[in-house]
């Protein structure tokens, strides 16, 4: 089992800001935030970080979506998990990555998913 290290609160204060205007913007588009769904998560950094990352992404409780490259070079690593929306969800999910972050040295670099209002597509 991995040992996370705990999170910095400062750091957790900046992505919680963002994440509230994250979980308004689903909330103005209709979304229920009890109906569970796949929430992605981006990481950026060192190549054999993200590796890292990427072979224990199961343990963590993610499943890996893909790796890219961008124009500028930077590396990502996208993950997801199922889960909801509500406010304390999204609060472990980010103190997870936060977690995740500061252990494999890497950028987290926020998360993102569809809002879901229960109705088919």
């Amino acid at each position: 089992m991995i040992d996370l290290p705990p999170v910095d609160p400062k750091r957790f204060a900046v992505e919680w800001a963002a994440d509230q205007d994250v979980l308004e913007r689903l909330a103005a588009d209709g979304d229920n935030s009890a109906i569970a769904r796949p929430v992605d998560v981006s990481f950026r950094g060192p190549l054999e970080a993200l590796h890292a990352l990427e072979m224990a992404a199961e343990e963590l409780g993610f499943s890996v979506l893909e790796e890219e490259q961008s124009g500028d070079g930077d590396r990502w690593l996208f993950l997801e998990r199922v889960q909801t929306t509500d406010a304390p969800s999204i609060q472990e999910l980010t103190e997870t990555c936060l977690r995740i972050e500061a252990y494999f040295g890497l950028e987290y670099d926020g998360w993102g998913c569809l809002a879901e209002n229960g109705s088919s597509h």
